[in-house]
């Protein structure tokens, strides 16, 4: 039998909906949501995310009827559930009978319930009575006609540094090194006298007097992502035996730093995420192209954004609500972007518990509250050209690469500059591409990149010996390739190679030497023909690689800031944003890629997916956009021909 997947639930649809917590409300409550639901063309909702209390209130009990009436009810309203597991959030009583349960910060502290995310994966208890949860929700659930999809978990986070956490990272630690010399050789604990004689003396990297060693760190996460893929692995593996063709989900946190989403991916039926830009960040707009670039790259084709704010948030120091027809533009951005179902958290907008502040489909103010009224509108829409939209692919031809164990190893403590956030490199990149109106995919940098006339490594610090060839293999098969600095620096066990940066990476963009790093402070600058760097500078001596640009002034004046060999580029500090957007788009060019369409104005989005082109206005003020040709525009029914007039945060999908 083969794997279900997202089109198995949207069938020919874009799914619209959100999170529906009927357990915060009076049962007299659900028939009148039901009802708005329908007057908002919801076809999806996601039940029992935080539900284990209320099915299980006492160990073993299980409270079904509530859970009964609701899924037959929206099953009756033609509204499709996605079940989720509700292992995410565990009752007062697990933690208060199995203290272990609960995991411990790095200072040995431990995290009561009280909140969510209260769980150690390595709890054999937590693990135990996760599983039996899910095994009878499984069993109750898994053949009803309202169920389309399983949710496990919930945004996946929790570290631990307790006792039992130990234990299974030292299991783990076997399993990856099976003795202690090789352990000890790939730590490197040769440095500060930290030899292992023994494994009861490994432990994960609690609070340390100085530094905690980087290799170790760096393995606890990479066992942190590993084990909490154990939960979710055993979790979807009790619901697939239930309900085979039934596709099961975890939804990832935007561009999450605690797992290795690529590894997760290959896990997963349907790849989803939560999405929040901020609607007051100017650059809120290419932060979300970036998640939905990202998502669906692991998504391999359409993707799932499970949650979105209507309105405003609730955990930033001050939050915004989304201004009349933003919901709208950032819906229709990442449908652009291969979405094939936009939800919210969450349907009706809490009046109690810490999120009452965080919006909801129908907010505290309402069916006439403009929040519900916009809403109702885009499931109109969405109804309406769904069909013509699902199922397709947005295919691009720039690879951004991008890596967990290279971001992981690049944040560690006792680097040359803490101001390096490879989070924040990575999106300044892509701004970079978004800006210059080029679409992008991501890629590990082990895939095959072959499809893709240009590669982008914003900066991969860590990087295999398997990477790196791929990467060499990748421009001798006629690839252009451009990085960023402080890539190639470190192997798998985050020892630097000699040289500073790898060998094969040194003579692919004709490096002969690269005697220092020079990290710039906080508002410093390089200064480098026609651009100025920032964050960082390198003192390199060319080899056979030729001098694109130089650093003028300083200490590095003359020495080559931007250095090319061939087809490979290597930028050796971070060019102010419109200087790497023209370097970035000159690259493109040379490499035979332009821009989805030319001549945009300002702030106007276009994305391809398959033959449809979505144009979307980012600004406040009405547009004209040249689009040569006659097109069917799907949202207004109407043919457009040479151009199209969009109006504040307006959106145009053009078919051909």
């Amino acid at each position: 039998m083969s794997t279900p997947g997202l089109g198995d639930v949207t069938r020919g649809r874009v799914l619209f909906g959100g999170d529906y917590n009927p357990e915060q409300w009076p049962e007299e409550t659900w028939q009148e949501d039901v009802r708005l639901m329908k007057e908002a063309s919801v076809t999806s909702v996601t039940l029992g995310v935080f539900a284990w209390a209320k099915l299980e209130p006492r160990p073993g009990a299980r409270e079904f009827g509530w859970l009964d009436r609701v899924m037959a009810l929206l099953h009756a309203h033609g509204i499709g559930v996605v079940l989720a597991t509700p292992t995410s959030s565990p009752p007062p009583w697990l933690g208060r009978l199995h203290p272990d349960t609960l995991p411990r910060d790095r200072d040995g502290r431990t995290e009561w319930w009280g909140g969510r995310q209260h769980f150690s994966h390595s709890s054999a208890a937590y693990r135990r009575h996760a599983a039996a949860i899910t095994e009878d929700l499984a069993a109750r659930y898994g053949d009803h006609p309202a169920l389309t999809m399983w949710h496990v978990n919930n945004e996946y986070c929790t570290y631990d540094w307790g006792d039992e956490a130990a234990g299974t990272f030292r299991r783990w630690l076997r399993d990856r090194y099976g003795t202690l010399d090789a352990l000890n050789t790939a730590w490197g604990t040769a440095f500060w006298s930290q030899g292992y004689g023994d494994w009861a003396e490994v432990l994960p990297p609690r609070r340390a007097h100085y530094l905690n060693n980087p290799a170790q760190v760096l393995d606890f996460r990479r066992c942190t992502s590993d084990l909490l893929l154990e939960c979710y692995v055993a979790e979807r593996d009790i619901v697939r035996r239930y309900s085979p063709g039934v596709p099961v989900t975890t939804n990832f946190m935007p561009l999450g730093a605690g797992q290795d989403a690529w590894r997760w991916a290959e896990e997963e039926d349907v790849v989803s995420v939560g999405l929040y830009p901020d609607p007051r960040d100017p650059l809120g707009a290419q932060y979300g192209a970036l998640v939905q670039d990202l998502t669906r790259s692991q998504a391999r084709g359409p993707w799932m954004l499970m949650e979105q704010a209507a309105g405003a948030v609730n955990w930033r120091g001050v939050n915004h609500p989304k201004p009349r027809g933003l919901n709208r533009l950032w819906s229709f951005q990442a449908v652009a972007r291969g979405a094939d179902a936009v939800c919210y958290f969450q349907w009706r907008q809490s009046r109690q518990g810490a999120e009452k502040f965080h919006s909801g489909m129908l907010g505290h103010a309402g069916k006439r509250g403009r929040t519900y009224r916009e809403v109702r509108e885009l499931g109109a829409e969405l109804a309406r050209v769904g069909g013509e939209i699902s199922g397709r692919h947005a295919p691009a031809e720039v690879a951004v690469l991008h890596d967990w164990h290279a971001w992981w190893a690049g944040t560690q403590d006792g680097r040359p500059s803490r101001e390096v956030d490879p989070a924040e490199v990575v999106r300044a990149w892509h701004r970079a591409l978004w800006e210059a109106r080029i679409g992008t995919d991501f890629a590990h940098p082990e895939h095959d990149l072959s499809a893709y006339p240009l590669v982008v490594v914003p900066q991969l610090y860590l990087l295999t010996d398997a990477a790196i060839d791929n990467l060499v293999g990748y421009v001798r098969g006629g690839g252009t390739l451009i990085s960023g600095f402080l890539t190639g620096i470190a192997d798998r066990d985050d020892r630097i190679r000699p040289g500073g940066m790898d060998a094969r990476l040194r003579e692919l963009f004709g490096i002969r030497t690269l005697h220092e790093w020079w990290p710039l402070d906080p508002g410093e600058h390089a200064e480098c023909d026609g651009f100025r760097g920032t964050l960082w500078s390198e003192e390199i001596e060319a080899g056979d690689g030729v001098a694109h640009a130089r650093y003028r002034g300083g200490e590095l004046d003359g020495l080559p800031a931007v250095l090319r060999r061939g087809r490979a580029w290597y930028v050796s500090t971070l060019p102010a944003p419109d200087a790497l957007r023209d370097l970035l788009t000159d690259v493109a060019a040379g490499a035979g890629v332009r821009p989805v369409l030319d001549g945009l104005p300002a702030r106007v989005e276009a994305v391809r997916r398959e033959d449809l082109l979505f144009l979307l206005n980012h600004g406040c003020d009405p547009v004209t956009v040249a689009v040569p040709g006659t097109h069917r525009d799907l949202l207004t029914r109407r043919r457009v021909t040479d151009a199209v007039e969009l109006d504040r945060y307006g959106v145009a999908v053009l078919a051909p």
